[in-house]
Protein backbone atom coordinates (compact mmCIF):
# COMPACT_ATOMS: atom_id res chain seq x y z
CA UNK A 1 0.00 0.00 0.00
CA UNK A 2 2.95 2.36 0.51
CA UNK A 3 3.60 2.85 -3.21
CA UNK A 4 -0.08 3.66 -3.73
CA UNK A 5 0.03 6.17 -0.86
CA UNK A 6 3.08 7.90 -2.33
CA UNK A 7 1.53 7.89 -5.81
CA UNK A 8 -1.69 9.39 -4.44
CA UNK A 9 0.26 12.02 -2.49
CA UNK A 10 1.97 13.16 -5.69
CA UNK A 11 -1.25 12.92 -7.72
CA UNK A 12 -2.85 15.31 -5.22
CA UNK A 13 -0.14 17.92 -5.84
CA UNK A 14 -0.12 17.47 -9.61
CA UNK A 15 3.14 15.51 -9.85
CA UNK A 16 1.84 11.95 -10.10
CA UNK A 17 3.81 11.33 -13.29
CA UNK A 18 7.05 11.80 -11.30
CA UNK A 19 6.45 8.60 -9.32
CA UNK A 20 8.07 5.83 -11.34
CA UNK A 21 7.19 2.15 -11.05
CA UNK A 22 10.35 0.27 -11.96
CA UNK A 23 10.68 -3.21 -13.44
CA UNK A 24 13.91 -3.78 -11.51
CA UNK A 25 14.60 -3.45 -7.80
CA UNK A 26 15.34 -0.06 -6.28
CA UNK A 27 15.89 -1.43 -2.77
CA UNK A 28 19.59 -0.50 -2.67
CA UNK A 29 21.37 2.61 -3.92
CA UNK A 30 23.15 0.66 -6.63
CA UNK A 31 20.00 -1.10 -7.81
CA UNK A 32 18.03 2.16 -7.81
CA UNK A 33 20.70 4.02 -9.79
CA UNK A 34 20.79 1.26 -12.40
CA UNK A 35 16.99 1.06 -12.62
CA UNK A 36 16.57 4.85 -12.89
CA UNK A 37 19.64 5.47 -15.07
CA UNK A 38 21.50 7.93 -12.86
CA UNK A 39 24.65 8.00 -10.77
CA UNK A 40 24.40 6.28 -7.36
CA UNK A 41 25.15 9.55 -5.56
CA UNK A 42 21.93 11.03 -7.04
CA UNK A 43 19.79 8.45 -5.25
CA UNK A 44 18.30 10.10 -2.18
CA UNK A 45 18.46 7.26 0.33
CA UNK A 46 16.20 7.51 3.34
CA UNK A 47 17.46 6.08 6.61
CA UNK A 48 15.27 5.45 9.65
CA UNK A 49 16.39 6.01 13.24
CA UNK A 50 15.02 6.32 16.74
CA UNK A 51 15.82 9.55 18.58
CA UNK A 52 14.45 9.55 22.12
CA UNK A 53 12.39 6.53 20.98
CA UNK A 54 10.70 8.68 18.31
CA UNK A 55 11.04 7.69 14.64
CA UNK A 56 12.97 10.02 12.36
CA UNK A 57 14.07 9.84 8.75
CA UNK A 58 17.30 11.24 7.39
CA UNK A 59 17.48 11.64 3.62
CA UNK A 60 21.07 11.57 2.33
CA UNK A 61 22.88 11.41 -0.98
CA UNK A 62 23.48 7.88 -2.21
CA UNK A 63 27.23 8.07 -1.62
CA UNK A 64 26.99 9.43 1.93
CA UNK A 65 27.35 7.45 5.15
CA UNK A 66 26.18 8.38 8.62
CA UNK A 67 29.01 9.83 10.70
CA UNK A 68 28.37 8.65 14.26
CA UNK A 69 30.17 11.63 15.83
CA UNK A 70 28.18 14.16 13.78
CA UNK A 71 24.96 12.27 14.54
CA UNK A 72 25.67 12.40 18.26
CA UNK A 73 26.58 16.10 18.11
CA UNK A 74 23.30 16.82 16.33
CA UNK A 75 20.91 14.59 18.26
CA UNK A 76 22.82 14.25 21.58
CA UNK A 77 22.73 10.47 21.47
CA UNK A 78 24.19 7.57 19.52
CA UNK A 79 22.67 6.64 16.18
CA UNK A 80 20.12 3.87 16.67
CA UNK A 81 18.62 2.57 13.44
CA UNK A 82 15.09 1.25 13.59
CA UNK A 83 15.25 -2.57 13.41
CA UNK A 84 14.07 -3.87 10.05
CA UNK A 85 11.06 -5.67 11.46
CA UNK A 86 9.81 -2.41 13.04
CA UNK A 87 10.38 -0.03 10.13
CA UNK A 88 7.02 -0.43 8.39
CA UNK A 89 5.05 -0.02 11.60
CA UNK A 90 7.10 2.99 12.74
CA UNK A 91 7.51 4.79 9.40
CA UNK A 92 4.72 3.59 7.12
CA UNK A 93 6.99 2.03 4.48
CA UNK A 94 8.80 -1.30 4.50
CA UNK A 95 12.60 -1.56 4.22
CA UNK A 96 13.69 -1.09 0.62
CA UNK A 97 10.89 1.40 0.00
CA UNK A 98 11.36 3.93 2.77
CA UNK A 99 10.97 7.49 1.53
CA UNK A 100 10.09 10.86 3.08
CA UNK A 101 6.56 11.00 1.58
CA UNK A 102 3.27 9.68 2.93
CA UNK A 103 4.87 8.63 6.21
CA UNK A 104 3.22 8.20 9.61
CA UNK A 105 2.28 11.51 11.20
CA UNK A 106 4.73 11.18 14.10
CA UNK A 107 7.80 10.79 11.84
CA UNK A 108 10.21 13.74 11.67
CA UNK A 109 12.09 14.14 8.38
CA UNK A 110 15.55 15.70 8.01
CA UNK A 111 17.56 16.37 4.86
CA UNK A 112 21.33 15.98 4.98
CA UNK A 113 23.51 18.65 3.35
CA UNK A 114 25.07 15.94 1.14
CA UNK A 115 22.03 16.40 -1.14
CA UNK A 116 22.85 20.02 -1.93
CA UNK A 117 25.17 19.04 -4.80
CA UNK A 118 22.36 17.96 -7.10
CA UNK A 119 19.69 19.62 -9.19
CA UNK A 120 17.92 16.30 -9.77
CA UNK A 121 17.58 13.48 -7.26
CA UNK A 122 15.65 10.23 -6.94
CA UNK A 123 14.22 9.23 -3.57
CA UNK A 124 12.28 6.00 -3.22
CA UNK A 125 8.59 5.82 -3.96
CA UNK A 126 7.24 3.63 -1.17
CA UNK A 127 8.33 0.16 -2.25
CA UNK A 128 11.40 -1.66 -3.52
CA UNK A 129 10.54 -1.10 -7.19
CA UNK A 130 9.94 2.65 -7.37
CA UNK A 131 11.52 6.08 -7.39
CA UNK A 132 10.40 9.70 -7.56
CA UNK A 133 12.06 12.07 -10.04
CA UNK A 134 12.46 15.41 -8.22
CA UNK A 135 14.50 18.57 -8.18
CA UNK A 136 16.14 19.40 -4.88
CA UNK A 137 13.67 22.28 -4.45
CA UNK A 138 10.78 19.86 -4.94
CA UNK A 139 12.21 17.47 -2.35
CA UNK A 140 12.44 20.37 0.08
CA UNK A 141 8.88 21.45 -0.68
CA UNK A 142 7.15 18.07 -0.65
CA UNK A 143 9.02 16.07 2.00
CA UNK A 144 7.64 18.17 4.88
CA UNK A 145 11.14 18.13 6.32
CA UNK A 146 11.98 19.71 9.67
CA UNK A 147 15.38 21.05 8.69
CA UNK A 148 18.77 20.60 7.11
CA UNK A 149 21.38 18.67 9.08
CA UNK A 150 25.00 17.65 8.54
CA UNK A 151 25.40 14.08 9.83
CA UNK A 152 27.18 12.31 6.98
CA UNK A 153 30.72 11.54 5.88
CA UNK A 154 32.60 10.35 2.82
CA UNK A 155 30.33 11.96 0.25
CA UNK A 156 32.69 14.86 -0.45
CA UNK A 157 35.61 12.50 -1.19
CA UNK A 158 34.15 11.53 -4.56
CA UNK A 159 33.39 15.06 -5.66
Amino acid sequence: MSFENVKQYFENIGLGQRVIALANSSATVEEAAEAVGCQPMQIAKTLSFFVDENPILIVTAGDAKIDNKKFKNTFHQKAKMIPGEQVERCIGHAPGGVCPFAVNSDVTVYLDVSLNRFDRIYPGGGNGHSAVNLSLDELVKYSAFSGWIDVCKDWFVNN
